[in-house]
């Protein structure tokens, strides 16, 4: 009777969404609405220039354009591409995969006093596309520094069209992970990190590997940039996942308390590995181990128990070290910025044991039942991803005439070659 109260008074106030309004009032609140004001810009950090920046100094400094380019296109692309359809999609009302309301189309019923729970819808909708943003930036990391500006564009929007859209559906618009399985996605475990990793994973493999790969060369060629893009999306993910109760309250609290634990656990394991295994615990390393800390919490957040969250962070430090270091050479594959390594596998990593480590009353389900819907939802995401990506990558080759720069245009580096720029100007 609660749920069909909240659901009736959510569709008095012309939204559809469950996720967004599920247990909340009608009434606006200031200071969930400035919260979420505040999170909306944390989370846009993360991609500029966090991402950015974290990315652009990871790669030779031929490239580094051509990363915050790349981040920078995914800003307006993205943000177009959810006002006008979008939004209609995702959190168009009822239906397990996909969903369409028309009048949703290019955010025509958004008002100034329109309410998404407790705070503006507008709020809602731009605190969602925030998130829209960073996820297909997230990819651009595997094929770093080989594909071609327009193939990028393309493959980007073809896969988020069909994968994002529909599994951000299934997860937080009603569809099938939330209303079927029950799973747990409380800030994106599925919906942004292993949905961006698998994509990311398939677009390196079809692309090749870089020229001279595996290779001295091949070296991150700034440091610093590295750590201070690295600080910011640590700042940032406290928008990401505690803005993802859509409230200042406890839930936010706890998400915030459970962020800053894994990401702790996850720098302190990556180094003691490093120091471990290689004799030297690296910057590089410290800022990645932080990056897998987060990921593996972002489904966690708002479920798990102290203890789960400092697991979480140090399981997927672990597991994404080996990834990142050992497997992918193993197999030889060219993960370029570890896009799979780190948000694929600490992705799946924190959605399957976000059922292991909850919190009492997070969930009606049993931990073993918990578990099993958790496991389902990131298979289907896996496949779902993975269909989206192969056919986003053979549309952009099509439409593109080849997904890759040629062998010229990659030894003088995509900065000069395709955007006419250099970023350290050697006369100056």
């Amino acid at each position: 009777m609660k749920k069909l109260a909240v659901l009736l008074s959510t569709l008095l106030l012309g939204s559809t969404s469950l996720w967004a309004s599920e247990g909340t009032t009608s009434q606006l609140s200031a200071g969930d609405t400035a919260w979420m004001l505040t999170s909306t810009c944390l989370v846009l950090m993360m991609t500029l220039p966090g991402l950015a920046l974290f990315y652009g100094g990871l790669v030779r400094s031929k490239n580094i354009l051509s990363i915050f380019v790349q981040c920078f296109a995914m800003a307006g692309l993205m943000s177009i591409l959810w006002v006008v359809f979008g939004y209609a999609v995702a959190n168009g009302g009822e239906g397990d995969w996909v969903a369409w309301n028309p009048e949703y189309f290019m955010l025509n019923h958004i008002t100034p006093d329109l309410l998404s729970g407790t705070i503006p819808e507008s709020v809602f909708v731009t605190f969602q596309m925030t998130f829209i943003i960073i996820t297909p930036a997230l990819i651009v990391g595997a094929f770093a520094e080989r594909m071609k500006f327009s193939a990028m564009l393309i493959f980007t929007t073809v896969w988020t069209i069909l994968s994002y859209l529909p599994v951000w559906h299934m997860a937080w618009g009603g569809g099938f992970f939330h209303s079927t399985l029950h799973a747990i996605d409380f800030a994106g475990g599925n919906v942004v990190h292993i949905n961006a990793g698998i994509a990311g994973l398939l677009a390196c493999i079809m692309l090749g590997k870089r020229r001279g790969y595996p290779g001295p060369g091949l070296v991150p060629h700034n440091v610093p940039l590295v750590l201070i893009g690295a600080g910011l999306l640590w700042v940032g993910w406290f928008g990401f996942n505690a803005g993802s109760a859509l409230a200042a309250n406890g839930s936010a609290g706890m998400a915030m308390l459970t962020t800053q634990i894994s990401c702790a656990a996850g720098v302190v394991v990556w180094m003691l590995l490093e120091w471990k295994i290689a004799k030297k615990p690296t910057a590089v390393g410290v800022a990645t181990g932080a990056v897998a800390g987060l990921v593996a919490i972002t489904p966690a957040a708002g479920s798990t128990t102290i203890g789960g969250a400092l697991a979480l962070g140090a399981i997927s430090s672990l597991i994404c070290y080996f990834t990142a270091t050992k497997l992918k050479h193993k197999l030889g594959y060219d993960d370029t910025l570890d896009v799979f390594g780190v948000h694929g596998v600490g992705g799946i990593v924190g959605a399957i044991l976000t059922g292991v480590f909850l919190r009492e009353g997070a969930s009606e389900l049993s931990v073993g039942e918990q578990v099993w819907a958790q496991f389902l939802s990131v298979v289907i995401t896996i496949a779902w991803s993975a269909v989206a990506a192969t056919i986003g990558l053979y549309l952009a080759k099509f439409l593109a005439g080849g997904l890759r720069v040629d062998s010229e245009t990659e030894d003088m580096g995509l900065d000069l070659s395709v955007h006419g720029e250099e970023a350290y100007n050697s006369e100056s």
